[in-house]
């Protein structure tokens, strides 16, 4: 009894079996063939690949937000560094 781990497919390569699935240039068998994929898992994806396709028309506007509070972040930690080694520089005088 030997062990079958699952396979593990990247972003790109479901991506690319999607976009050949949605072209209907060749049959979900024929693209399960091809692939070694089962039918079912192609049209999970294709599915899946729909219903989020608007997403990749949406502004991300969380990730610019965080980028911001990020930046001000770092600028407000390099001030109070700027502002310990002045006070340490006066004590010196």
């Amino acid at each position: 009894m030997s062990k079958t781990s699952r396979r593990k497919f990247t972003l790109e390569f479901k991506a690319k079996v999607c976009v050949e699935a949605i072209k209907e240039q060749q049959t979900i068998e024929a693209l399960s063939k091809k692939y070694d994929l089962h039918p079912t898992q192609i049209n999970n994806w294709k599915r899946e690949f729909l219903n989020n396709s608007s997403a990749v028309f949406e502004k991300d506007q969380q990730s610019v937000a965080d980028d911001k509070e990020g930046l001000i972040q770092a600028l407000y930690t390099q001030i109070g560094e700027q502002k310990v080694d002045i006070d340490f520089l006066k004590k010196l005088q």
